[in-house]
């Protein structure tokens, strides 16, 4: 695939200097929290988030034209924008993605609007107690981060009434990835899938599952795996890789797995549900949640990043977020709020 070119780059902020953006976190429902599915407030969430100050603050920074209509027209919009300035990935995965070159006044811009827009500092979970607990997956350190995280929230006080669920993919692991492990004490994973499982080893001190089950189609693609563990003074903890929804163009994400897993697991009209995942990714995961359990299924949605402040048992150090990956991840949180807004 012949290499993207260059999105537009931001000119002078012009006499005025750069788009001021308040600091602190907007107190938007969709920057995590617990939500229902109720349409109201979800649009109203949306609208709230799509049509913020630092938002607008950021198109207009890198020139952009706000757009014009409803919600919905807006939402279009701003897709299109993000498309044109803030993806770097231009359909590879996320660590090949391109670093943009900001000036230092647009570089601060970023990081203020990032906060506010809820990618940044990470929140406690809003309840005590969930019907269950998702892991979602990433890159290996995230996996081996997530499932340590997962398992301090269990032993400091949040309780879980159902299962904890590890959720990941057939994705093959770089040679980066393997080396993360690696350091971690971590040999012979090649997926996603097996670095989660590898993750829920170390947590939670097991060795083997007590229930195995799955479907190998012949492609990782059309293939599907479950194991349960059951760990000591914990709710069982299954690791599950999904199939993907398109099959023939790619592998399993993250709607997909939640998809695949709330059939699995029988999810009912008001459970609530917490959602581990990182700080940067809260906003577009919380709404793809909100999107696949909430809506078709009644339950309420927490999702929450994890706490950088937490003891790091496997001691690797966190990867940096740059500018360039906190606007690729706001341009993920517009997809996924129009995708959920279509949804409704």
């Amino acid at each position: 695939m012949p290499e993207p070119p260059d999105p537009p780059q931001p000119g002078p902020a012009g006499p005025a200097g750069p788009i001021p953006v308040t600091g602190g976190t907007v107190p938007l429902p969709l920057t995590g929290g617990t939500v229902s599915g109720d349409p109201g407030v979800l649009v109203g969430g949306i609208a709230a988030w799509i049509d913020s100050a630092p938002l607008r603050g950021l198109v207009e920074r890198f020139r952009g034209r706000w757009p014009t209509g409803d919600l919905a027209a807006l939402l279009a919009g701003l897709d299109d924008f993000s498309a044109a300035h803030w993806d770097f990935r231009g359909g590879r995965e996320r660590p090949d993605a391109r670093e943009p070159a900001l000036d230092p006044s647009t570089t601060r811009l970023v990081s203020d609007a990032a906060t506010a827009l809820g990618l940044v500092r990470a929140a406690p979970p809003a309840l005590p107690r969930y019907a269950h607990l998702l892991v979602l997956g990433g890159l290996a350190h995230a996996c081996l981060r997530r499932v340590a995280y997962a398992a301090h929230l269990l032993r400091h006080g949040v309780r879980v009434a159902g299962e904890v669920a590890v959720l990941g993919s057939f994705r093959p692991l770089s040679a980066a990835e393997r080396s993360v492990l690696a350091d971690a004490g971590v040999t012979g994973a090649d997926t996603e899938v097996d670095a989660l499982d590898a993750a829920v080893q170390l947590a939670f001190g097991v060795t083997r599952p007590a229930q195995e089950d799955g479907v190998d189609a012949g492609h990782p693609h059309r293939s599907w795996s479950s194991r349960t563990y059951r760990p000591t003074g914990s709710p069982p903890v299954r690791v599950l890789a999904a199939p993907s929804s398109e099959p023939q163009h790619r592998r399993a994400h993250t709607a997909d797995t939640q998809r695949f897993w709330a059939g699995h697991a029988r999810l009912s009209p008001g459970d609530q549900v917490l959602l581990v995942t990182h700080p940067i990714y809260v906003p577009f995961q919380h709404c793809d949640a909100l999107r696949t359990l909430a809506v078709p299924y009644g339950s309420g949605i927490d999702t929450i990043g994890v706490d950088p402040t937490m003891p790091d048992p496997v001691r690797l150090p966190e990867p940096t977020l740059t500018p360039g990956r906190y606007l690729q991840e706001i341009r993920s949180a517009i997809r996924s709020m129009r995708s959920l807004h279509t949804a409704l």
